[in-house]
């Protein structure tokens, strides 16, 4: 398979997982990216998210891959993740590990509760991620392992300098959160009680993801106005104080190649500098600064986007302000403040997904917004005008017909 089919392909398996997992365009596509560029990626959130679904059916698509996952906890041994001891050798004298369906030979790897870690397995689950290494319990030289890319799930961050330590080797962090559209929750709620269809399911050949990774990636070009903006994004965040260490800005590169690719370019544009997004915050409360500086170089209309969910957050807020009050209270509110700006704010939207669009651009970012004033409008609705959740949904409108997430 060519480079470009091969991108196809891929592109092919992102839109069936983003119309399966509601809300996670934008987490799908990067997940992608990130394989494409050797790396790996985060995905934080609750319980309940999907995400260790969403990264099962993901790593599923790789035909011929070697897969391997497990779940951590403080007390997994290092044997556990990259060979236990072969107990007949053993009882012959000799001391040697089993690495098949291990770590060790897996060419993609989901690590859950990645930072439960144990100390016994910290530093060869470090130098695995990092130099793709293991060095056997008896010694020797380091076992050279095949892995192209780990994605990793946590319900938090990490604490202590250990664990930090993996979560800097992780080169993109996604957030994952519940539902906020009503609409695509009620479309969930349907799809449980609804017998599921049978869903399209396209696959990529490992060797051609190999291919991809090693050859059709690094072979994308990087434009100097692209070099120039990555260097005006560094300082403006150094300003703020937000710093990214010098590896994990090189490695980002890599990331931009891979995200153009992903999207059928030969040379990585200023459109694909939004994945860096998910790169250069180490804090959930640094992330809104990151996005900003980010689409200020990126997307006009992404940025006005943020801008808009400024004005619906101001609104939430206020509404969790008035708790208590009268129902003619929260209706005059409503009708004299809440109602037109929400009214305006989802018009605004549409028409700057549709410029989005129109222009190639990235919508991930609108589409977040939107959800997030679909949210507040219905909560306007229901807790302030007492409307049921059914009259809601219909106001509201909603999805096509999706799987479950």
């Amino acid at each position: 398979m060519g480079a470009e089919d091969t991108a196809t392909t891929l592109r092919a398996i992102g839109d069936e997982l983003s119309d399966r997992f509601y809300e996670r365009d934008d987490v799908v596509r990067t997940l992608l990216a990130t394989l494409l560029a050797g790396q790996h990626s985060l995905l934080l959130g609750p319980p309940g998210t999907a995400k260790s679904e969403l990264a099962r059916e993901l790593t599923g698509r790789v035909v011929g891959a070697s897969y391997w996952e497990i779940l951590l906890s403080k007390f997994t041994a290092p044997t556990r993740m990259f060979g236990p001891v072969d107990v007949a050798a053993l009882a012959r004298g000799e001391y040697r590990q089993v690495y098949d369906g291990r770590a060790t030979t897996a060419h993609i790897a989901f690590i859950d509760e990645i930072f439960k870690c144990s100390t016994a397995a910290l530093n060869e689950t470090l130098g695995y991620l990092n130099e793709r290494i293991y060095h056997p319990e008896s010694g020797g030289e380091p076992i050279r392992c095949p892995l192209i890319g780990a994605i990793t799930a946590s319900n938090e961050l990490p604490e202590g300098d250990g664990t930090a330590a993996i979560y800097d080797r992780l080169l993109v962090r996604l957030e994952v959160g519940y539902l906020e559209d009503p609409a695509n929750f009620a479309a969930l709620v349907r799809s449980a009680v609804r017998r599921p269809r049978t869903p399209a399911r396209t696959t990529v050949e490992l060797a051609d993801l190999r291919h991809a990774v090693t050859g059709a990636v690094p072979a994308v070009e990087v434009p100097d106005g692209i070099v120039d903006a990555v260097c005006t994004l560094r300082a403006a965040l150094r300003r703020k104080e937000l710093i990214a260490s010098d590896r994990r800005w090189r490695q980002a590169v890599g990331l931009l190649q891979a995200s153009a690719y992903l999207a059928g370019r030969p040379a990585v544009a200023e459109t694909d500098l939004s994945v860096l997004t998910h790169v250069l915050w180490d804090s959930p409360a640094q992330r809104p600064t990151v996005e900003r500086e980010v689409l200020h170089l990126v997307s006009p209309d992404a940025k006005e986007a943020l801008d808009l969910a400024d004005t619906i957050d101001e609104l939430e807020a206020q509404l969790d302000a008035m708790a208590g009050q009268s129902r003619e209270a929260l209706s005059e509110w409503v009708i004299t403040k809440a109602h037109g700006k929400l009214a305006l704010a989802g018009k605004r939207l549409e028409r700057l997904r549709a410029e989005a669009a129109a222009a190639g651009r990235s919508t991930a970012t609108v589409e977040r917004v939107t959800g997030r004033q679909r949210a507040v409008r219905a909560r306007v609705l229901t807790e302030a005008l007492g409307l049921d959740a059914s009259t809601v949904r219909d106001q509201l409108g909603g999805p096509g017909e999706q799987g479950s997430e």
